[in-house]
């Protein structure tokens, strides 16, 4: 049997960039059609994911997949596309309900009714795990659903609306937090956070306690996920991914201050309530706080231009718990690779930048 053809959309960004390497590294695929509109070339790839996007196996093609006359060429050949991987979105937290209904909603729904009448064997649409209410206690995948971020309610609309499309063999997979090689919007804003308090020498305080959950996955599991649901997911069914570290912030602040050699603490409920009352522009104060100093860090070390920044969003530093059951994928004989979240790969997703010339050189061996 031949190997399937696979398409990926938005296989530029953290995960797709993971997924596609993974596929050519573990020689997977005999064609992958790879459709984003960020250029590859000035994406910060490593070594090792240029050379994968330079495999000739790879075809890249920029487009914007929020236009339906693009998913249409996209998707045109001579011989149907085996599997369709959808990591296109707006990714971005805090936009207006305009930009995720088009570039999130929309742009799924494009994408998948296109997927069908093309007759693909799967459909695997990466949604996320805030679309589930805030608990304590994990979700599976059959729990209650309320997103609390704007991303999550459209992607959970987005998900809602491929499940009525026609002959779809859709898979959906909802991630706790992925983090690993490449990330900008996972963990890495906590962990650039630390870089800076190296340099304000003070304690790093973060909002409510450290019992909240923050999920967590590595982007290597996830990949791995993406193409075993690809092959092995039953169509119509949803899988979480997340690992067994039940990560919450202290977990988190305990690898950051090893690293870093920083002190951290927690505001409590009684200060965060208060916060919260004016949440907006607290942040706003928090991020000025942070934004001089990693600039000064990275100025010292002669970086000029980077991806990474300390910045967080109001809409994350709410009292939401993201806490996920991600165990039914083992179900079907999948294993996570990275089961716990420790320093060591915390420490690798910081080397991928500093290798680059975008992360400043301060960390602790």
């Amino acid at each position: 049997m031949s190997k399937p053809r696979v398409l990926v959309l938005g296989g530029v960004g953290f995960i797709g960039r993971n997924f596609v390497k993974y596929l050519v590294e573990n020689n997977l695929a005999s064609k992958i059609r790879v459709v984003d509109k960020a250029l590859p070339a000035t994406a910060y790839f490593s070594k090792a994911t240029e050379a994968a996007f330079n495999n000739p196996i790879v075809e890249y093609k920029q487009g914007n997949l929020a236009n339906p006359s693009t998913v249409t060429k996209v998707f045109a050949d001579d011989v149907k596309w085996n599997y369709v991987i959808n990591l296109a979105a707006e990714t971005r937290f805090s936009q207006t309900e305009e930009i995720y209904k088009e570039k999130v909603l929309d742009l799924s729904t494009h994408c998948a009714k296109e997927a069908a009448s093309r007759g693909v064997d799967k459909y695997v649409e990466v949604s996320t795990a805030q679309v589930y209410k805030s608990e304590k206690k994990p979700s599976s995948e059959s729990d209650k659903t309320k997103p609390w971020t704007t991303l999550a309610k459209y992607k959970l609309k987005a998900e809602e609306t491929l499940r009525t499309i026609p002959n779809l063999p859709l898979v959906i997979v909802r991630p706790a937090i992925v983090y690993g090689p490449g990330d900008i919007s996972g963990l890495a804003p906590r962990i650039i956070c630390g870089a800076v308090y190296t340099e304000l020498k003070e304690e790093m305080k973060f909002l409510w306690s450290g019992d909240l959950k923050l999920n967590t996955v590595h982007v290597t599991d996830v990949v791995k996920a993406l193409w075993y649901l690809a092959e092995k997911g039953k169509a119509g069914e949803i899988y979480n991914l997340a690992d067994k570290n039940d990560s919450d912030q202290k977990k988190v602040n305990d690898i950051l201050e090893s690293i870093f050699k920083i002190k951290t603490s927690f505001a409590g409920s009684a200060l965060s309530q208060m916060a919260k009352l004016s949440l907006s522009s607290v942040t706003e104060s928090v991020n000025d706080k942070h934004l001089k100093p990693w600039s000064d860090l990275c100025k010292k070390q002669g970086i000029n231009n980077t991806p990474l920044t300390p910045y967080l969003d109001e809409e994350l530093l709410s009292d939401n718990h993201l806490a996920v059951d991600g165990s039914k994928i083992e179900s079907l004989g999948f294993k996570y690779e990275f089961p716990n979240l420790t320093e060591p790969l915390i420490r690798e997703s910081i080397t991928y930048y500093e290798e680059q010339g975008l992360f400043p050189k301060i960390t602790q061996k």
